[in-house]
Formats: structure tokens, C-alpha cells, sequence
């Protein structure tokens, strides 16, 4: 598939209404952990994007078959499944590939993977993905591949040395398959991880403390069929929010999971911009103050992320674009990923009043006036923090490598365009600069 590349038009107000896709980090586990059970299951909000596409081919490369019967709905029967030889270059395209290491180990008693891809953001080590496995009693051994083993899993007292998000899935697979209680303590919360564990429990597993940093799980677990809908994206609706205030528009985003939604908004509230709930929705006027709120003292406010239920780490690159439209200082404090700001010099050449103090740290003061410019999308998050930016900015930007930011959101040049954003996708080789 020929690059990608954005051309977008700023200084368009938006409105209208936008539902957010299904939560892409829940449905990569969700596929995966569909393979623990030899019955049907059909998945329902599934974002179309390159990563859970990916995956898809990963899973039926195992032996099972994945058919998409509508545009969100995917229908999975792993009846017969092998610990095959895994793709290098499939797996190298996303960190999704990992997540296949719990679900294989469980029903195939092995599994070799080659290295997991994703986002260069800094280091993302997968130590505690092997030390969980280990403690369920498999053998792991890891050089130019990742081969585990164990003929059968044992429940065990687990705990992860951090709480690593899909560290947490793999190990929350593999306990749903051991014979005995598994504790697993330490574990990631976020919206997709309990996600992940409502659909385990859909298919037959006994899992308490869903939400919580201590899970329970009582296995083995006899699993069957089952038809489950995926969460809204709240990372998506973070990234509506950030966009709707930066081009000073009214939107609402209609049934937004407002669950999980409080640190989130209350990241945005920090930056001068409230939300309204109306039923499931949430409504973004286009009269915010787009003041930053100093702290008590009139001290330089921080807005920094943690892990859930804080304010995520994914939406970081989002809140320091937004907080170029706001009037104020802020320090912009990221604590999860050492290459997470790396994108920050591209705003600086818009026009964007950043300092960048160290790879985790910048101080943005504003409003600034952005200017189009050519720019190319590092990541995932940063390439949809270079949309918002493009969208808000005078004149025209090109965005490169906007294949990254289409692993993450499902068809968003067309679905902002229908509010009335100005986007161009086209091939890069069509383009000159």
C-alpha cells in the first residue's frame, strides 16, 4: 500500500455530530483472547483500522477464521488452532502481535513470536509479560524470537513489576486457562483492560475486581460463544474534544462512554474548556475560555499523565497542541514514554510558544498563532495532535506518514470532512512539495 499523505485546509470551524469508533486497544486483546475459546464469537464496534486489520491476519495465519460480516462487525471461529510460525513482518507492524502470547500459550501449550512493532515513543519493555508468564509456571526464552512454554498453566499470586497494559492482558488470558486462582495484582485498569476482562467474562471466565489493581481469577475457565460490542475510544473522544476547541467549533460526540471519562475532562477543564452531558452524549460548545487555570497562588499550573484512572498518557500530545490555543502557561509534564514529545519541534516551526525542557518535559504559553507547514506523523497520537494542529492553523499543511495516524482512527479524514473540516488523503507520490 502506497504512503499516505494529509493535505489539510485550516481555519474551518467544524459542527455537527461524531460517534466515536470502538475503543482500538480493547478490540486487540478482544481478537486475540478470542482464540482461548473453540466456539464462535462475534465482535460488534470494531474499528477498521490497519492495526486490528493486522491482527485479523495474524489470527487466521494460527488457523482460525475471522470474516467481516459488516463494516464493525468481525466474526471469529478458532476451532482448530496451531502455535505456527508467526509472520516477522506482520508482527512488526504492530505491538498488537504480542498480545497473540497469552491466548496461544492457553490452547496450544507453545508459541514462538518474533518481535512486536508499534510506535517508537521510547522504550516499551516486555520483562513483564515474561515474568507473568513465568509465574503461571511456563518456560520463557527470548533471543532473536519469543518462545514460551507450558503444557499446562497453574494459577499463581502474580505480580507485575509495573502496571503494563498488555502485559496485564496477557497475563489476564493466560489465568482464565490455569488450573487453580490466579491473583493478579498490580494490574492496569484502564477502560480497555476492563473491557478485555467484561468479554472474558461473556464467554465463561470468573474474573472479581474488574476495574481494580487486584484481579481474581478462577480457572480453568470453560469458555463458549458469544456476541460482545466494544467500548467507545476514549482516547478518540479526548483527541474530539482537543479538535473542537482548538478550531473553536460545537460538536457533539454521541455516546462517548462517559464512564471513563472524568480525568479526561478534567485534564481539558485545566486548559479552560468545559464539556456539556446531554443523555450519553457530550456536547463541546464553541464559546470555551481557552484560559489555562493557574494553580492556588497563581502558581504555573502542570497537566501530567499517570497511569488509569489518571489522565492517559495517550492523549498527551493532543492537550500540548490544544494548550497552544489557550491563553496561559502550562507545563506539560509526560511520565510514561521518553520519545513521546519528539513531535513537539514540528509545532514549534508552526509557530507554537513551546519550550521543551527534556524528553518529558515542555512548557507551552499561548494563544499562538500556527502556520501551515509540511510535517510527518512519528506515531499514532502525535500525527492526530499534527491534525488538530494543521486544522487550527492559517493556511495549508501537509501531513506525511499519515498511515500511522490511520492505526489508530478509523476513516477520520471523512468523517471530519462531514463536519466540515478541509482534508485532502492522497498517495505522498502525488504530491509535491
Amino acid at each position: 500500500m502506497a504512503p499516505i499523505q494529509y493535505i489539510i485546509e485550516g481555519g474551518h470551524r467544524l459542527a455537527g455530530t461524531i460517534e466515536p469508533s470502538g475503543n482500538k486497544n480493547a478490540a486487540l486483546p478482544i481478537i486475540a483472547a478470542a482464540l482461548l475459546t473453540e466456539h464462535p464469537v462475534t465482535l460488534d464496534n470494531v474499528p477498521r483500522i490497519r492495526d486490528t486489520e493486522t491482527l485479523v491476519e495474524l489470527i487466521r495465519s494460527v488457523g482460525a477464521s475471522a470474516e467481516w460480516k459488516k463494516p464493525n462487525q468481525l466474526a471469529i471461529h478458532a476451532k482448530d488452532i496451531r502455535a505456527a510460525d508467526l509472520d516477522p513482518e506482520l508482527c512488526a507492524r504492530i505491538r498488537a502481535s504480542i498480545l497473540l502470547a497469552g491466548p496461544l500459550l492457553a490452547r496450544c501449550g507453545e508459541v514462538v513470536l518474533p518481535p512486536p512493532g508499534g510506535d517508537v515513543i521510547g522504550r516499551r519493555r516486555l520483562d513483564t509479560h515474561f515474568l507473568a508468564f513465568e509465574q503461571l509456571g511456563a518456560t520463557v526464552t527470548a533471543s532473536a524470537r519469543l518462545e514460551l512454554r507450558c503444557p499446562r498453566l497453574k494459577g499463581a499470586d502474580v505480580f507485575l513489576d509495573e502496571p503494563s497494559v498488555t502485559a496485564t492482558e496477557n497475563a489476564l488470558t493466560a489465568a482464565v486457562a490455569a488450573h487453580g486462582v490466579t491473583y493478579l495484582r498490580n494490574a492496569a485498569s484502564e477502560p480497555h483492560v476492563q473491557d478485555l476482562a467484561h468479554f472474558l467474562v461473556a464467554l465463561g471466565a470468573r474474573i472479581e475486581g474488574i476495574g481494580t489493581n487486584t484481579m481474581v481469577v478462577h480457572g480453568p475457565a470453560k469458555l463458549g460463544s458469544v456476541t460482545y460490542a466494544i467500548g467507545p475510544d476514549h482516547i478518540e473522544v479526548g483527541s474530539l474534544i482537543g479538535l473542537a476547541a482548538v478550531t473553536r467549533s460545537k460538536l457533539r460526540i454521541a455516546r462517548a462512554g462517559l464512564t471513563h471519562l472524568r480525568s479526561i475532562r478534567m485534564g481539558f477543564e485545566r486548559l479552560g474548556i468545559a464539556c456539556d452531558v446531554e443523555g450519553d452524549d457530550l456536547i463541546v460548545s464553541d464559546h470555551q475560555s481557552l484560559k489555562i487555570q493557574d494553580d492556588f497562588g497563581g502558581h504555573v499550573p502542570k497537566l501530567e499523565d499517570q497511569p488509569w484512572p489518571a489522565f492517559p498518557a495517550d492523549l498527551m500530545s493532543i492537550a500540548i497542541v490544544t494548550a497552544t490555543q489557550c491563553a496561559g502557561v502550562i507545563l506539560m509534564f509526560e511520565k510514561m514514554f521518553e520519545s513521546r514529545m519528539f513531535f513537539v519541534d514540528k509545532l514549534i516551526a508552526m509557530g507554537g510558544r513551546i519550550v521543551l525542557c527534556d524528553p518529558h518535559r515542555a512548557i507551552v504559553a499561548g494563544p499562538s498563532r500556527l502556520k501551515g507547514a509540511l510535517m510527518s506523523s512519528p506515531d499514532i497520537r502525535a500525527g492526530m495532535a499534527m491534525l488538530l494542529a494543521a486544522a487550527c492553523a492559517e493556511g495549508v499543511s501537509t501531513i506525511n506518514n499519515a498511515d500511522q495516524i490511520e492505526r489508530g482512527y478509523e476513516r477520520i479524514d471523512e468523517r471530519l470532512n462531514a463536519l466540515g473540516a478541509k482534508i485532502r488523503r492522497v498517495p505522498a507520490r502525488e504530491v509535491t512539495s
